[in-house]
């Protein structure tokens, strides 16, 4: 279908976005110039180097291979080879691919395994501290170190927020009550289809409803390896608000997957959906007429819900073969023009701290929402954390008692 959504040149202070929500990451590091630093020219290595990038599909794939192309016009015998490694699974790969010597030089992973990637020798501390901090957002630059030591490359900040289509919805919910309000209407007047929907089994998403009056998970500065928050009073209220959603979407938690969700979505069968920026090609390829708003507030709160804000970070293998060249193609993503190629590629927020245009309107709805969210904490309990909740979730939205779900999950995560 012909594209729908009408496309106009935004340009985001991202810096400003994102100084509040994500300050509470650990370490330090000074402001950054908002001109940004090129990696410094260095005598690297003559000898022909191939440097092996493992990184997603649908748009990072490509950054890697046009970056990889920028880079070798400035050092000829460096030739960059992207391998097929999803995000969300190159933090467990790389301890068994690392050691086995079939390892990448270098990866992308989620800012909150950097606690479990430094404790088990996984990655190298940044070479040039200072040249990453001028390049990027102070905000970033804290999630990418760890016990006082820059570890990752940022290259790309993101969160979710409330994608509606709107062939439904004129005016987003403000609420989690409208919402369960709005999906009781919609799904009498639409048979088959659905007011909202949200993968309820991923921790991910589901925990924006133990957020209420800034319960956090970790405490405040996401730390706290004492107590998770995430069995609190505030968490079984939230959750309750979860549970009220299932009359409008009486399906088991097994048949809502991410993908089962998007697809929904996409074929134009559900109204709303919780999901990120990684989606806006899909649906804008799929000709769904969509916008996107921050998520609904919790009750008693005015603000919308909190979300998980997580920061996309390039790491150097520990058990690469050629450690300076591999730390300068990850300081070379972060450069201004690495992350204007990113973003004008793959759509998402930038982790620069210099000025970043953006050609697409609904950017904005998952800036004004990063304004809400707070950094997944990057302790090593965090490992534990996504079984946990992601079953508690489930248990919870198939009938389970929430407060015995919320207790087991916080005393598996504590478990040492």
């Amino acid at each position: 279908k012909e594209r729908t959504m009408r496309r106009s040149i935004i340009t985001i202070g991202i810096a400003a976005l994102l100084a509040g929500s994500l300050a509470a990451c650990s370490g330090t590091a000074p402001a950054p110039s908002a001109s940004g630093s090129a990696p410094a020219e260095t005598s690297l290595p003559a000898d022909p180097v191939t440097l092996k990038v493992w990184e997603s599909q649908l748009g990072p794939d490509e950054f890697i291979k046009q970056a990889g192309e920028k880079f070798k016009e400035q050092h000829p015998n460096v030739s960059v080879e992207f391998i097929n490694v999803e995000f969300g699974d190159t933090s467990s790969q790389i301890a068994l691919d690392g050691p086995a010597g079939t390892g990448p030089d270098v990866f992308a992973a989620p800012h909150d395994k950097l606690g479990e990637l430094v404790s088990g020798g996984h990655i190298l501390a940044v070479a040039d501290p200072a040249a990453v901090e001028a390049n990027v957002v102070e905000a970033a630059a804290k999630a990418a170190t760890y016990d006082g030591t820059m570890y990752g490359y940022p290259v790309a900040t993101e969160t979710y927020a409330l994608y509606y289509n709107k062939k439904y919805v004129t005016d987003p919910p403000k609420t989690w009550d409208d919402v369960v309000t709005f999906s009781k209407d919609f799904n009498a007047k639409n048979k088959g289809k659905y007011g909202f929907v949200m993968d309820v089994g991923n921790g991910y998403y589901t925990i924006l409803f133990t957020t209420s009056k800034d319960n956090r998970l970790f405490g405040p500065d996401g730390t706290d390896t004492s107590n998770t928050n995430i069995n609190s009073p505030a968490s079984v209220e939230g959750m309750k608000q979860f549970v009220a959603l299932r009359p409008g979407l009486d399906v088991p938690a097994a048949d809502l997957a991410t993908s089962t969700v998007d697809a929904l979505f996409s074929a134009g069968d559900a109204a709303m959906l919780i999901s990120g920026p990684w989606n806006v090609k899909n649906f804008t390829d799929a000709g769904v007429d969509f916008g996107v708003a921050t998520l609904p507030a919790l009750a008693g709160n005015s603000e919308p819900a909190a979300s998980f804000a997580g920061i996309r970070t390039m790491y150097v293998s520990a058990y690469t073969d050629h450690p300076e060249v591999s730390a300068a193609f990850a300081q070379f993503l972060t450069t201004p023009e690495m992350q204007q190629l990113r973003v004008d590629i793959t759509g998402a927020l930038a982790a620069s701290s210099a000025d970043i245009t953006y050609e697409n309107p609904v950017v904005t709805g998952f800036a004004d929402q990063m304004k809400y969210a707070f950094p997944m904490p990057s302790i090593p309990q965090m490992g534990k954390f996504w079984d946990a909740m992601n079953a508690a979730s489930a248990n919870i939205w198939n009938g389970a008692d929430i407060q015995k779900e919320l207790d087991a999950a916080n005393s598996t995560i504590l478990a040492s």
